[in-house]
């Protein structure tokens, strides 16, 4: 994983996601060489990179420019923009002009998840994966509720991370808002 520090940031977009919070959501995902991966609210592109070195094609999509722009440093900076597509606007829009898909990550869905994950799921070939991440309780319930709805069988996951920071006394463990991810596979 990369790291967090390698990542260009802005108090604007959102991210990236937690270099721990990367790492599992690639492990639910099970990228293979040539997957393509759709990540919708991508934010700065943390997830969007570490994806783009795996996969064969990423297509990221948000509907803030600004967010693009902070994605498109860090594939930039990561040698990595060449597989990946970058796509503004609302993702229901968005996702008709893009191929069928292996895996598709949802971090961001401007309360339209359910209708998300559903268009996705047409999208995604057999033994295709489905991840989300989620800070929201509702947004949790919502994910799980769908996923169930598509005949899936949803895998939950929640962790709560904290770091240390080094003070004159000794270590002082900060915590991160806890993050759920939930990971179905397509039958």
């Amino acid at each position: 994983m990369i790291p967090d520090r390698e990542f260009i940031k802005t108090p604007e977009v959102p991210g990236p996601t937690k270099e721990e919070v990367r790492c599992i959501v690639m492990c639910k995902s099970k990228i293979l060489k040539g997957d393509v991966v759709a990540d919708i609210g991508c934010g700065t592109g943390g997830i969007t990179v570490e994806f783009a070195r795996k996969a064969k094609e990423v297509y990221s999509i948000d509907r803030n420019p600004d967010a693009l722009e902070v994605t498109e440093k860090n594939l930039k900076k990561h040698g990595l923009l060449i597989k990946a597509n970058l796509l503004e606007g609302d993702a229901l829009e968005v996702m008709d002009e893009i191929p069928d898909l292996n895996v598709l990550m949802v971090g961001g869905s401007n309360g339209e998840l359910s209708s998300i994950i559903k268009k996705g799921y047409k999208k995604l070939k057999d033994g295709g994966r489905i991840i989300v991440t989620s800070i929201l309780l509702e947004t949790r319930a919502e994910a799980v509720k769908t996923l169930q709805s598509l005949d899936m069988i949803p895998d939950v996951v929640e962790v709560s991370i904290s770091k240390g920071k080094i003070t004159k006394r000794g270590t002082m463990m900060i915590a991160n808002n806890p993050i759920t991810i939930i990971s179905a596979t397509k039958v």
